[in-house]
């Protein structure tokens, strides 16, 4: 079954190769827009970063929404220093021409919601909960009307990559986290646990490059450029490829292991702000809200990365 999804996204180099793997997998997923919000860049970046992302693919046909230019409640922390000025630093790449669509983000979501079957949309956040969040608080009604939310965000065992505490997406937003993840939504999360152990290699990213197509040089040169930050402060053999475990997740389920647990939002301490606390070993009380991936099988997932990459 072909699901069918929005992603919402703040490109950002892992995100693209995100949304590249989507648009390479029409058998099992449909995307029916891409909202943008602020997040690893500001907004103008990010809606413009989607947009390059879909003309190198050669789809000019998917839609393009520019949604919040902010967090819900606090100022926006961007990580330029992660991923560079432009957000796709590695290899310049042209100015989109494709257009950016009229309606704002939060409003496509909703009217996407109502329009569609319930129980057939499944919301793919790779950035802030800032858009999605706001069309829950927005729009009551469409809250139960989503199918699943599968999400790059947070993290447990591999705690903070923003703070010591926090995952960058969390933390940027976490009062929009606190409204997601109380929401009732199927939740399926991808944390810093499973996308630390999808690093790149030598050998992975020779891969992309052998591919021999634009796309697959792209690829390559931006994973160089965002691993240099990895592994410099982790001291690891690669970088994370973060956000694309949420579409692998889609397409090859059976590449993710997780449990069925309680994850909270820490939204008022000042050295945890952002933190999701995972009830990992079931000490409280509190009925489970998310599956929360733990485990992924690497080579797996950059096999099927590579496979679909070649089809663009």
């Amino acid at each position: 079954m072909t699901r069918r999804i929005i992603i919402d996204t703040d490109p950002g180099q892992d995100d693209a190769v995100a949304i590249l793997l989507a648009l390479a997998s029409p058998e099992e997923v449909e995307v029916l827009g891409i909202t943008a919000v602020a997040g690893n860049v500001p907004l103008a970046l990010t809606q413009k970063n989607a947009r390059v992302v879909c003309e190198l693919a050669g789809r000019r046909d998917v839609r393009v929404f520019a949604g919040c230019d902010r967090p819900m409640a606090r100022a926006l922390v961007t990580a330029e220093h992660v991923h560079g000025k432009t957000g796709l630093d590695g290899i310049p790449l042209p100015d989109p021409t494709m257009p950016l669509q009229d309606t704002h983000a939060v409003e496509f979501i909703v009217e996407t919601l109502r329009a569609e079957p319930s129980g057939t949309v499944t919301l793919c956040p790779l950035g802030p909960l800032t858009n999605v969040a706001t069309a829950f608080e927005t729009a009551p009604d469409i809250v139960g009307r989503v199918a699943e939310i599968v999400l790059m965000g947070g993290a447990y065992f591999e705690v903070g990559n923003i703070t010591p505490a926090a995952e960058f997406n969390i933390y940027v937003d976490p009062e929009a986290a606190g409204i997601v993840f109380h929401s009732g939504v199927p939740l399926t999360v991808m944390p810093l646990d499973v996308t630390h152990k999808a690093l790149t290699t030598r050998p992975r990213i020779d891969a992309f490059r052998a591919l021999g197509t634009e796309v697959g040089h792209v690829v390559a040169e931006w994973t160089d450029f965002f691993e240099r930050f990895d592994m410099e402060k982790y001291g690891s053999e690669g970088a994370p490829l973060h956000d694309p475990c949420v579409i692998a997740h889609l397409v090859r389920p059976g590449l993710f292991t997780g449990r069925q647990i309680n994850v909270e939002i820490e939204t008022t301490s000042e050295l945890t702000r952002g933190m999701t606390v995972a009830d990992w070993w079931g000490v409280t009380d509190r009925s489970a809200n998310a599956m929360f991936m733990g485990d992924v099988d690497a080579q797996g997932f950059y096999d099927l990365l590579t496979g679909r990459l070649a089809r663009l």
